[in-house]
């Protein structure tokens, strides 16, 4: 079996240097870092507009860049390894490294240190900002940052400083959250990726999609000792379990990241996608 395109970067004419002598490839490249420099940006499996998204890439993230061309950029996400192809002007430069990460689902950027400033773009959670300065506009505290603009300061923390260690809270906050496929933010968000982010947000890496999830996420489970906190997988799924009764998950059907009672959506889901697959417990 071949290795993961996902997870590895390889064509028939380039490939990333860690790769050589497990893939062939014409030309093996050691790649160069970069950061996201935009709000946020797909990842796709293809240099083409038309292809569906993989997953999302958020500002400040870093990425090791194999091959610019065509105006497209074939990168690694050093998050979690996820290959892929994005619009080369989503790219800066990797520095100044950022000092601060969003904590809020969503929060704006502004010009300046005043809210009544126009915002000039919003930012999800999960975002990696520099800061430079702080500054205080009528009680409002606003973090500086290294391009000119600001942030309200408690939606931020320090980068290894998270708010919490119950990561099913943070899912909860992306409630009503729309659904997007591959979306890993809190303008849009998939199954695996509110998994994912809200794992990251407490310090714990997690894989991106919903097979790797199942296949090494933690530890497996039976069905008879979930509780708050245990992930339920179903092919193609999955949902995170609020209590003993409640599946919290981002869902095809309402579209949203909602609630629901586990029993009925297990029979719900059944239709398409049979019974869950397994069971397993993120977090010890």
């Amino acid at each position: 079996m071949g290795l993961d395109r996902r997870l590895n970067a390889y064509r028939d004419d380039l490939a990333d240097e860690v790769l050589e002598g497990e893939v062939e490839a014409r030309r093996f490249v050691a790649g160069h870092p970069a950061r996201i420099a935009v709000p946020v940006v797909a990842l796709r499996a293809r240099p083409d507009l038309a292809t569906g998204i993989d997953t999302e890439l958020l500002l400040g993230e870093e990425v090791t860049v194999f091959e610019r061309a065509d105006r497209w950029a074939w990168v690694k996400a050093a998050s979690d390894g996820y290959v892929g192809y994005l619009p080369e002007t989503a790219l800066g430069e990797p520095l100044p490294a950022p000092t601060h990460h969003v904590t809020v689902p969503r929060t704006f950027l502004y010009p300046g240190a005043d809210l009544r400033f126009p915002a000039s773009t919003a930012l999800s959670m999960g975002s990696r900002v520099t800061v430079t300065g702080e500054a205080e506009t009528r009680g409002t505290r606003y973090f500086l940052l290294s391009d000119g603009r600001a942030v309200i300061a408690s939606h931020c923390l320090p980068i290894g400083t998270y708010a919490g260690k119950d990561y099913v809270a943070i899912a909860a906050r992306f409630l009503e959250t729309p659904y997007l496929w591959g979306g890993r933010s809190g303008f849009g968000i998939d199954c695996s990726g509110l998994v994912q982010l809200s794992l990251l947000m407490t310090g714990q890496a997690a894989p991106r999609d919903t097979d790797m999830q199942a296949a090494g996420l933690g530890a497996e489970i039976d069905r008879a000792e979930l509780m708050r906190g245990d992930l339920v997988f179903w092919k193609g799924h999955v949902g995170i379990m609020e209590d003993e009764k409640t599946l919290l998950h981002a869902n095809g059907h309402t579209m949203t990241v909602a609630r629901e009672d586990f029993e009925a959506a297990v029979k719900r889901i059944g239709w398409l996608y049979e019974l869950p697959t397994g069971y397993r417990r993120p977090v010890a």
